[in-house]
């Protein structure tokens, strides 16, 4: 089963706390397949993650880009794997084929009670199906608490 933390966006956006993830990803030496709601917001994270911070680095592309297969991470919003991720992150309220992967990343904005929604229902989903959930929770420093 899949392992999947649910991360409730409270302080910081999706921006700022995605590249950090992600950062972490490449760090354990997986790759990542992040899904995003739409196209532009494919194009917009693809942007973001070349200038996010101009001390860091996160090799990515989407299809635009091409050669996925030489993409540690890439960004889509279709349900394919063709960079060969073992880490899955959610967005936008998007789902995916999670029983796939290792770990799954479901992040949602804590501040629209309609993706809160939509998460609390996921949640439901995927403990039915029986994968080990953990949630959690922005700290008023952009920091993570575990919860529950």
């Amino acid at each position: 089963m899949t392992d999947i933390a649910f991360y409730h966006l409270q302080k910081l956006p999706l921006e700022r706390t995605l590249p950090k993830l992600l950062e972490k990803t490449l760090e354990a030496g997986k790759r990542a397949l992040v899904v995003a709601g739409s196209t532009d917001r494919v194009e917009a994270l693809n942007a973001l993650l070349w200038t996010y911070d101009q001390n860091a680095w996160l090799p990515h592309g989407s299809t635009r880009d091409g050669n996925a297969e030489d993409q540690p991470i890439w960004i889509t919003d279709g349900d394919d794997n063709p960079n060969g991720a073992t880490f899955l992150f959610l967005t936008d309220g998007c789902t995916g084929p999670v029983a796939d992967f290792e770990r799954c990343f479901d992040m949602f904005d804590g501040n629209d009670a309609s993706l809160v929604a939509a998460a609390r229902e996921r949640w439901k989903t995927f403990k039915a199906d029986g994968h080990t959930l953990a949630y959690w929770q922005q700290t008023e420093t952009g920091g993570w608490a575990k919860k529950g």
